[in-house]
């Protein structure tokens, strides 16, 4: 399969809603980590950014990050390592933006998902065309009760929701990524 190098993963825990509409700093939740830099191992994405202001958080996926890939956890569980390795910490996306900036291809074009319908939707199949360039891509996940609408009007592109055949649309980060990179980048989508 090939693999593209110019995918990046960031999941933004600020700004973010909670249940109640307010804007809030999410809490890391170490699932996340675990669950998504494995999706993005086995799609090929370059990095995987947790974003968050707060430095507490940061040090906790540190922590996490150092205990399975240079601790006992990557002696007990190498391929967890390698996963886990993709993870860098960021307190912002334009901090992000810079790093990746940094490595001398652009700044990144922004993707950001939400569950709700967005106008400015674009679909899978046009993000996995965009993404055959050379051109760094930076795929944004929120966490809690969804990016902030300020938030998601300064990407560059918004990526159409995950739909089932029911009302329900509260799909966890962790299925929401793994489906959309399938979609982006499964076997069947680079070869066509």
């Amino acid at each position: 399969m090939t693999t593209l190098g110019n995918l990046y993963l960031a999941l933004i825990h600020h700004p973010v809603y909670n249940k109640n509409g307010e804007v809030i700093a999410s809490a890391v939740s170490n699932l996340d980590l675990h669950d998504i830099s494995r999706a993005a191992k086995t799609y090929g994405v370059r990095a995987f950014y947790i974003v968050t202001p707060l430095a507490d958080q940061g040090a906790l996926v540190e922590r996490i990050v150092s205990h399975w890939t240079e601790g006992i956890g990557a002696r007990y569980n190498p391929d967890r390592s390698e996963a886990l390795r993709l993870i860098r910490v960021a307190v912002s996306l334009d901090a992000v933006r810079n790093e990746i900036a940094s490595s001398g291809k652009g700044v990144p074009i922004t993707v950001v998902t939400d569950a709700r319908p967005h106008p400015r939707n674009i679909s899978y199949g046009e993000l996995t065309e965009m993404l055959k360039s050379e051109h760094p891509y930076l795929l944004v996940f929120g966490t809690a009760w969804g990016l902030t609408i300020e938030f998601i009007d300064k990407a560059d592109y918004v990526l159409a929701p995950i739909m089932g055949h029911t009302g329900y649309n509260h799909l966890s980060v962790r299925s929401a990524a793994a489906i959309v990179l399938d979609r982006l980048l499964g076997e069947d989508k680079l070869s066509a």
